[in-house]
């Protein structure tokens, strides 16, 4: 009833669990979803703003996110994430992570991971950033426009409150471009917790921290700010001044 091409497409869109579920009626147990990193592709390229490419893939959004946590020594861990997208193939790239901690004694512990935000949105050129505000994350939008405004950089801010549950949340968004060959990952984050969380991660409980994969999740589940080639890159051409003049 249906083109062999049109069924393939289905499977990679919505994921092999999901097809396997709904369209063949063969649900997978729970405790038998895993996050396995080896199914992802590293990459070692940056972005091209002036392809805007990663490689030779096109890359049409971007977005960063912010899951934050009072970062102390006994708490979870707040993860900034940036990734980029390739919407027309559905592709995602993780591209930085980064795992933010302060000492349990600082006084100004949300300031204090502002300033590493700011440099990190700075680092990629980025002007908008979403934040869970779920809890400890409600204040954090007005200090962090206050953080970037005295550095006279101009930020947009997007709140963010999820109702869903969190294993809910991992599963519905990564692991249909993790089953299916789209998530792709950048050499650095491998120095970062994120593959170890996604090795001991599983649905029906986890002792371990999440973190990492939460923040990615909300950042694929964001709408990512548009991205277009800006021109090509500025060449520098030299003069040949060794003529003479008859």
């Amino acid at each position: 009833m249906f083109p062999l091409d049109a069924i393939e497409n289905l499977r990679d869109t919505v994921g092999v669990r999901y097809f396997a579920s709904q369209m063949m009626l063969n649900p997978m147990p729970p405790e038998r979803i895993r996050l396995d990193p080896g199914a992802m592709h590293f990459y070692d390229e940056d972005f091209n703003p002036y392809s805007s490419k990663i490689g030779d893939c096109i890359i049409t959004g971007a977005m960063m996110y912010w899951d934050p946590s009072s970062a102390g020594a006994h708490s979870d861990g707040s993860v900034c994430v940036m990734i980029y997208r390739d919407d027309k193939s559905h592709r995602v790239f993780i591209h930085d992570v980064v795992y933010m901690r302060v000492a349990d004694n600082d006084e100004h512990p949300m300031a204090h991971q502002c300033d590493t935000v700011l440099q990190f949105m700075l680092r990629y050129c980025m002007r908008r950033i979403c934040i869970e505000t779920n809890g400890i994350g409600n204040t954090l939008p007005e200090i962090l426009r206050d953080v970037a405004a005295k550095s006279g950089y101009d930020i947009v801010v997007q709140r963010i409150v999820n109702n869903k549950r969190k294993c809910d949340r991992i599963i519905d968004t990564i692991e249909p471009i993790l089953s299916t060959g789209r998530l792709y990952c950048a050499t650095r984050v491998r120095s970062t917790p994120l593959l170890a969380e996604m090795i001991g991660w599983s649905p029906c409980g986890y002792a371990g921290h999440d973190d990492g994969i939460d923040a990615v999740a909300g950042a694929i589940s964001a709408t990512p700010v548009p991205i277009h080639p800006i021109g090509r890159a500025t060449q520098i051409y030299s003069a040949n001044t060794k003529f003479k003049i008859s």
